[in-house]
């Protein structure tokens, strides 16, 4: 080969190392994801919009999003299609009122972490020194790219954490946004809960005594349109307060009573007016809270399509079930709502991996012969490899079977100790309730999912301990056990689980 061919070839080969190495952007950390958006966490968590629940429940949408997102990127996983998320910017007044809040829209289109972190930042006229001063290093070899421990990280987050609703960008146990979540908590519980009431309690009665007419109207609309359509119940299951439920009864009565045999179709049904419109597992109806009734009657003269769907997840179910030693197919109390035809992909895609794998392999000698007295919860792509504090194994429906198998191996005496604990404790928490509306005069006491029975325990058994303190302040009055200190616009009262008096 003549020597000007050679040298040419050897210049062009230089210059294409040369190019790759300037145009190479190492993608983030775990750790530096974390930390460059700490300033955004705080003032997005939703622990922080106690006081503005429908906010509330954007922001923790968005936030399950991003975190998604950012465990693919994080990864090197291939990114999902672009997307915008809406946020909610906490105000620094001391005396923030909705008007207050900032919205921004953030659109997810980068093709790796850094490139996120720091439109998110810059959206939100946050500083973005931190990412800027991160130095560029190469790119791991691909071997190290995908090895176990990478696998591990991003779908074994398997301890339990004391704050069961933290948000975490990449899917890892993250010290830095479990200090964030410490510092968030530390703020909301500054005061203690008998100083916190002896402010507030007089607003929440006079809310609750102005609201009165309007939950004994909406339990009268309830309980009559039960009654005609033949219903087993209908519920509220949305951020906003009594009113909005009794206009959404009205439009739904008014639905009854000119499109009756459409109506009709709900018969034996659950309706629920929540945030969005389907049928979710259970074979409840969803509807919109926010849409127009005639949206309402086009869905349930067509909702059949949906039911047939939902006829096929049994059948999945006792795939999964089959194939993993009878193990018990559960469904989380308070799982987010899943469209019936992506949880039957999910069980369809856990069900070929694990039996592709039982073939191969099979599974380990210490396995008991049959795991038909454990549970395991199938979830989305995004979701968490972990025990739940009732003792379900909760998987992702992507989770490698070698991993899964490893994960049950380990954890199969911390289940079964944590499901046993858990059918105590529900009973325990059902006669504390009962003790507690009792003891101190309540007009009603509930919770929010994240509260689970053990500490729901905790909180009725000190509420009980202080009874005497607290009954003036209580009495005749709506409790919800939750995160935060607020005061509903119907006088319900919140109060976090774990208040100090």
């Amino acid at each position: 080969m003549p020597f000007c061919i050679v040298n040419l070839l050897q210049k062009s080969s230089q210059l294409h190392r040369c190019t790759c190495m300037v145009i190479i952007r190492r993608t983030l950390t775990s750790n530096e994801v974390s930390t460059a958006l700490r300033p955004f966490y705080f003032n997005v968590h939703p622990d922080l919009f106690g006081q503005f629940p429908n906010e509330r429940a954007v922001n923790e949408t968005s936030l399950k999003t991003l975190s998604s997102v950012l465990g693919l990127l994080v990864n090197n996983r291939p990114p999902p299609p672009p997307t915008t998320l809406v946020f909610y910017l906490k105000s620094k007044s001391k005396t923030p009122n909705k008007a207050s809040l900032k919205q921004v829209r953030i659109r997810l289109a980068h093709r790796n972490a850094r490139e996120v972190v720091t439109s998110i930042l810059t959206t939100c006229n946050l500083s973005t020194s931190y990412v800027d001063n991160i130095v560029d290093k190469p790119e791991p070899k691909p071997s190290e790219q995908y090895a176990y421990n990478r696998q591990e990280q991003y779908y074994g987050n398997t301890r339990r954490h004391e704050y069961p609703n933290e948000y975490n960008a990449s899917g890892n146990d993250n010290p830095d946004l479990g200090r964030m979540k410490r510092e968030v908590r530390d703020y909301k519980d500054g005061e203690s809960l008998e100083k916190w009431l002896t402010k507030n309690y007089r607003e929440a009665r006079e809310k609750l005594e102005k609201t009165k007419p309007v939950r004994a109207e909406v339990e009268k609309l309830r309980l009559e349109l039960i009654r005609e359509l033949g219903l087993i119940g209908i519920k509220w299951d949305c951020g906003w307060d009594i009113s909005h439920f009794k206009g959404c009864l009205v439009s739904f009565q008014t639905l009854c009573e000119h499109h009756r045999r459409d109506m009709e179709l709900l018969k034996g049904r659950n309706v629920v007016f929540g945030n969005n419109t389907g049928v979710v597992l259970d074979g409840t109806i969803v509807l919109n809270s926010g849409e127009v009734r005639h949206n309402w009657l086009d869905y349930i003269k067509n909702f059949w399509k949906d039911d047939q769907v939902l006829r096929t997840v049994p059948a999945c179910e006792r795939a999964v079930s089959r194939v993993l030693r009878d193990i018990e197919i559960a469904r989380r109390r308070f799982q987010p709502k899943t469209m019936a035809k992506d949880y039957e992909n999910n069980l369809r895609r856990l069900t070929t991996s694990l039996s592709d794998f039982q073939g191969r392999y099979g599974y380990p000698k210490s396995w008991p012969l049959t795991l038909s007295s454990y549970k395991l919860v199938v979830e989305s792509e995004a979701g968490p490899l972990m025990v739940s504090p009732t003792g379900q194994f909760i998987v992702p429906a992507s989770c490698p079977p070698s991993l899964l198998v490893s994960f049950i191996t380990e954890n199969l005496e911390e289940a079964n100790n944590l499901l046993s604990l858990y059918e105590t404790n529900k009973h325990i928490e059902r006669d504390l309730l009962g003790q507690l509306m009792s003891a101190l005069s309540l007009v009603s006491l509930q919770k929010d999912d994240s509260v689970h029975p053990a500490l729901m325990i905790q909180s009725c058994t000190n509420l009980l301990k202080h009874q005497g303190q607290l009954k003036p302040l209580l009495e005749k009055s709506c409790i919800r056990v939750t995160t935060f200190y607020s005061v509903m616009s119907d006088g319900e009262i919140c109060i976090p689980w774990n208040w100090k008096l």
